[in-house]
């Protein structure tokens, strides 16, 4: 086979060796290109004299200009140097990065921080767009009203808008998380009236021809319908949910990783840096994958032609998580963090038994 043919496909031993070359090319650059803007440092003993600032009025001119001096003596003087990489650091520089922003600056918690603000995100923003979009998409009434209101929000600019939602929500988590969920319904919004005006018709009047009424051909049709395709465009919308997430955290810098990356990139630490932004990436792609394994339980019809057993108990498994995390974020007061962490753990629990069954069928089949 061809490996510069149009669309062809690999095989899989084709795949794995050229996945394993792709990431060793990607590391190769990495490292030569941080090698190319590293730069020497002189090293001196007792160090360099800080400079006081420019506002500093306690200091005068000449005795900046004996700093100055004197700094220019200790570099000359130098006999020894240490190579820096004040651009971008070498690949082998960044398990020592994730060892001291666990150590020092409290990744796990950030990091679990920013998580549930993206989660927060996601279940407002689903909250709202949901109902309004089968409104919009499905009575003519609504849709006559506010389908152009509705495409225009498309052309705001979010992050001009921070300040709107510093007035109205303040400085805290709330505002973060409700810029975060309006970031995601801009985008949702319009796609779920998209998704339904995509349902065929045949499939309307096939269920109207056997006597169903409004309410048996929104669920039996346009519910499962636009689920199917929705997971999908869920799935697009996580890169847009991180990079919100860390807009709204350098609004206020006290905790998660989005505060953790401005702190850390003013103080230079570009290891540090590049760690963290590695971080999300693997988050990202986990969170894609979790996307993806709820799309093929809740949509079984897309991937299965039959129900299988243990599918009923993942779903309801979901489900039940769904459940625990949006009361969580409905009534963030009323239940603590280990009843959440019990109602996630026995929905897992099920969601695994529903998993076991599946397999046990599949088996026999």
């Amino acid at each position: 086979m061809s490996l510069f043919k149009l669309r062809g496909k690999l095989g899989f031993g084709h795949q794995a060796l050229l996945a394993v070359a792709g990431v060793v090319i990607t590391l190769a650059l990495w490292w030569a290109l941080a090698e190319a803007f590293a730069t020497q440092r002189p090293l001196v003993d007792g160090g360099l004299t800080a400079l006081p600032s420019a506002l500093d009025t306690t200091i005068t001119p000449a005795q900046r200009d004996s700093i100055l001096r004197q700094d220019s003596l200790l570099l000359a003087g130098a006999k020894s140097f240490e190579k820096v990489y004040p651009v971008l650091p070498p690949p082998t520089r960044i398990p020592g990065a994730f060892q001291q922003l666990i150590a020092h600056d409290e990744l796990v918690s950030n990091t679990l921080r920013s998580i549930w603000l993206n989660i927060q995100g996601y279940l407002w923003a689903l909250l709202i767009a949901l109902p309004l979009g089968f409104l919009l998409g499905l009575i003519p009434l609504f849709s006559g009203l506010f389908s152009r209101q509705v495409d225009a929000l498309r052309y705001l600019p979010l992050s001009a808008l921070t300040s709107l939602f510093i007035v109205w929500f303040g400085l805290e988590d709330a505002m973060k998380v409700a810029f975060l969920a309006f970031g995601i319904l801009v985008y949702l919004l319009p796609v779920i009236v998209q998704r339904i005006r995509e349902v065929e018709d045949v499939y309307v009047q096939t269920a109207f021809t056997l006597s169903a009424n409004n309410w048996q051909a929104f669920r039996s049709v346009y519910l499962p319908a636009v689920f199917s395709r929705l997971m999908d465009d869920i799935r697009v919308l996580t890169a847009i949910s991180w990079t919100y997430i860390i807009i709204a955290e350098l609004l206020n810098r006290q905790g998660g990783i989005g505060g953790l990356i401005f702190i850390k990139s003013k103080m230079g630490q570009i290891d540090r840096v590049f760690a963290i932004l590695l971080l999300i990436i693997l988050i990202g792609f986990v969170q894609d994958r979790i996307f993806s394994y709820m799309d093929t339980r809740l949509n079984p019809h897309k991937y299965l032609k039959n129900k299988w057993p243990g599918i009923q108990e993942c779903q309801y498994g979901i489900f039940f998580i769904l459940l625990v995390l949006l009361a969580k974020a409905l009534f963030p007061t009323l239940l603590s963090g280990a009843l959440v962490g019990i109602g996630v753990l026995a929905g897992i629990v099920l969601t695994v038994m529903g998993e076991f069954k599946l397999a046990g069928a599949s088996k026999t089949k």
